[in-house]
């Protein structure tokens, strides 16, 4: 079973979720907006395995260096947005003001992929679009769904590597999945998997 908490991080006003496996213990974050002590408060004495991002852009991953360096937690990221965590102009960072502390990634993953967090399994669904590299990780009734899916709305796709294409695709496929899962995005208010396919302009 795995618990989730979430905080609300940066001026964009990213959401970063702690994802704890009750069984052993052990932790997630998914997606690290920056180093500010909130941030390391919000991770304050977990046993973080896993730093899990969505994607690349500069707001999901300023302190992503910081919080490896303090917990050992290994960086994980799809191979397309792996370049982005070393480059202030994919990222967007430099052309926002935005923080870039370039660091490696450790895992790299694609579409299918599983991470074992403890009794927990996290499955990875490609989701270009917004980005090339875009994924939601799945775990439960639980999706994360990063920049791709929002509360009645999806993520942009009008910057270099963004899709409207293909975030629609992205789209049909979270539409498809089974049961009425918990959508848990990257901006924005919590919805659920039925209310978006029933209420969200970009599912139908």
């Amino acid at each position: 079973m795995l618990d989730v908490k979430c905080a609300v991080f940066g001026r964009l006003e990213n959401n970063c979720y702690l994802i704890t496996d009750s069984a052993s213990g052990y932790s997630a974050l998914v997606d690290c907006t920056d180093d500010s002590d909130k941030m390391l408060g919000f991770i304050k004495n977990v046993n973080l395995k896993y730093i899990l991002l969505t994607h690349g852009h500069y707001d999901h991953i300023g302190g992503v260096k910081t919080v490896k360096e303090m917990t050992g937690a290994q960086v994980v990221i799809s191979e397309k947005d792996a370049p982005m965590l070393t480059s202030s102009r994919l990222s967007l960072a430099a052309f926002t003001g935005g923080k870039q502390n370039n660091v490696e990634a450790d895992i790299l993953i694609s579409d299918g992929d599983v991470i074992k967090l403890g009794d927990s399994e996290i499955s990875v669904i490609s989701t270009p679009g917004h980005t090339q590299g875009g994924v939601c990780y799945l775990c439960d009734d639980k999706l994360f769904t990063g920049d791709t899916l929002f509360f009645c709305s999806c993520g942009r796709t009008d910057f270099p590597g963004g899709s409207s294409s293909e975030i629609i695709k992205s789209l049909k496929r979270l539409s498809s999945l089974d049961g009425n899962l918990l959508v848990y995005p990257g901006h924005d208010r919590q919805s659920s998997l039925d209310f978006e396919r029933a209420n969200n302009p970009y599912m139908k």
